[in-house]
Order: structure tokens, then sequence, then C-alpha cells
């Protein structure tokens, strides 16, 4: 009397069906472990226990706190905080605006509304003031002139300046709003198919998010570069790679829409 496991193994169709599950699985192992990981651009797992990791969204090693800084190594080592979001005493306002007028001034204009490229700092928030400069003093974000300035400043330096610009008003006085007609889809609802959140999310509008920065009347050719930069990597001080996750999608029509409308001003008050 024939095995019963011999028996369903002489069946052609149970063992072509098991051997295409078993090529299925094969299959299944080297494009999820192997092939997907590997086109992505930022891919540097090197051996089949990286490649599972990186797959599986687990860490390759356990138990070891050595690993967690270097998510940030080359991005930014500011941790943003509530106190740096508050605004500055007068004396603080004052001693800043001396450093703004001998330092920042020729670039940032004497009002901190920029006449070239470089981006207007009237009324920008405090805690993305005091973030860029200590980025460009530890070398976190690149600019030879920046890096330069930042190096003299001292911590108490960073919060002055941080303060007067704050205390100045604004080039546009309210954010765009999520309903606002004119804006740009990705301004006002993003795009969910992509994973892209809207402008409006995180820069104002719908909700201001600590760090992101006032884009109201920005400069267009500013705005433009620095999305630029972020999307190829050139800039990599965004805190945790959020903005070079939102904008490497993007092409450039639409790099330039969103440029485009957040570097109007503010309707000009007609005369009576």
């Amino acid at each position: 009397m024939q095995e019963p496991g011999l028996y369903a193994w002489s069946n052609p169709w149970f063992r072509w069906s098991l051997l295409g599950l078993a090529g299925l699985t094969v299959a299944a192992l080297l494009v999820g472990f192997v092939w997907l990981p590997s086109v992505q651009g930022d891919f540097t797992a090197k051996g089949i226990w990286d490649s599972i990791c990186r797959a599986a969204g687990v860490p390759s090693e356990w138990g070891s706190t050595s690993t967690w800084p270097k998510a940030s190594q080359g991005t930014t080592n500011v941790v943003l905080t509530s106190q740096m979001a508050r605004s500055g005493a007068g004396d603080a306002v004052g001693r800043g605006a001396t450093i703004a007028v001998q330092q920042c001034s020729m670039c940032h204009g004497a009002q901190g509304m920029s006449d070239g490229n470089s981006p207007n700092l009237a009324g920008q928030y405090p805690e993305v003031v005091i973030k860029q400069l200590h980025d460009y003093k530890r070398g976190d974000r690149s600019s030879a002139f920046m890096q330069t300035i930042a190096q003299k400043l001292t911590d108490r330096d960073i919060q002055d300046v941080a303060a007067y610009y704050d205390s100045l008003p604004k080039a546009r006085a309210a954010p765009v709003q999520a309903d606002e007609p004119g804006a740009p889809a990705l301004v006002r609802v993003g795009d969910p198919l992509r994973n892209i959140v809207p402008c409006v999310a995180c820069h104002g509008g719908i909700d201001h998010k600590i760090g992101a920065p006032w884009l109201e009347g920005m400069p267009k050719e500013y705005l433009l570069t620095q999305m630029k930069a972020l999307a190829s990597g050139a800039r990599r001080n965004d805190s945790y790679g959020q903005m070079r996750n939102v904008v490497r999608p993007l092409t450039s029509q639409e790099l330039e829409s969103v440029a485009e409308f957040y570097a109007r001003r503010e309707p000009p008050i007609a005369s009576r």
C-alpha cells in the first residue's frame, strides 16, 4: 500500500503547485529584501542581514544606544524647544539690533527685508533663526559667508539677533489659508497619494510646527534654491529629513509653483 505522502507527491497537480509556491516565495523574498531596498536612493546596507532589517523596518543591532545618533549625523544637532520660540525682552532686542546692523544688514536688509535673493528675516520665528545660526556655526548647513559670520557669534548673540528679527513686522501679515484662492494644491492639501503633507500644516495656515520658518513674502529664487538643495541632498540640516522627504518627489514645475506662490507680498493698501 502506497504511503499518503508518496501518493500526494506522485500527483502532478500537487507537485507543480508545491513547486510554484516555492518559486513565488523565493521571488517575493528577492523582491522584498534585495531588489526594493537596493533601488532606494539612500541605500547603504551591506549584506543580507542589513537588507532584511531594512525591509522589515527593524534596527540591525539591538540593545545598543550607539546607533541612535547616526540618524542626525550630517543633518542637525539642534534640539528645538518651546523656550526658543518665546519673544525676547526689550534689552535682547536692542542688543540684537546692534549685531544685526553690523553683521547682517548687508544681505538681509536694514529692517530684515532683502532686496536680493537672501531670505527675509523680518518677523521670522526666533527658534528658526536660532537653529539656522547654530547649524551654520557647527557646519551642518553650508555657506562660506554665513559660517564665517556664525562662528563669531556667542549663544547669547544668536538669541539676541533672533529676538530682534522676531520683533520686526513680517513681509505679509497673515499666513495663507487652506481655502485661499490661487494657492497650489500642494500648499492647501498636499498630495496624500505621495504621502506629502500640505505646506499650511507646518508653515502656518492650518498649524505652525516649531522650527518651521515663516515663508510668506520670501524671495522666490531663495525658496526655489533651498527646495532644490533639499531635494538633491545638498542641504541636509532639516530635522530627521522631513523637508527632504517632502520635496524629493516634487517636479520642477511643482517646486516653481510653490515658490512663486509664497513669494507674493501683502497687497498694497489702496489710497483714499
